[in-house]
């Protein structure tokens, strides 16, 4: 029960997330890509400056266990860098700078999401 429910609040950050970037300017180009066993949730062209921005989304309904951001550990981050490399091979990407942002959310379903997003979190 508890991990469907983590699973359906992960999910439904995302969706929030995705909606933010799309109304913030940037082109979706896919999401939930996966590799091996990891993903990256969101993928989209920022469309300011042309770069190709991998995000991860987190997602908390309250901070019981700290903010959202601070769940993304050095293997995680690794793994999100493998994750994108594989991404740019798979499609042939060349000539184009990228980058790593997070978007942090903290919802509990009856207030309005608080969005944080850190642009350039990590390279």
């Amino acid at each position: 029960m508890e991990q469907t429910n983590k699973k359906t609040i992960g999910q439904e950050g995302e969706d929030i997330a995705a909606e933010y970037l799309v109304n913030n300017g940037f082109e979706m180009i896919t999401r939930n890509y996966r590799y091996g066993h990891g993903e990256i949730d969101i993928i989209v062209k920022d469309r300011s400056n042309n770069h190709l921005v991998f995000v991860e989304v987190k997602t908390r309904k309250n901070l019981e266990y700290g903010e959202p951001e601070y769940a993304i550990t050095k293997s995680k981050i690794k793994q999100l860098k493998k994750i994108a490399d594989a991404y740019v091979y798979e499609k042939d990407i060349k000539e184009i700078e990228c980058r790593f942002d997070v978007i942090a959310i903290i919802w509990n379903r009856e207030t309005k999401p608080q969005i944080t997003h850190f642009k350039n979190a990590f390279d």
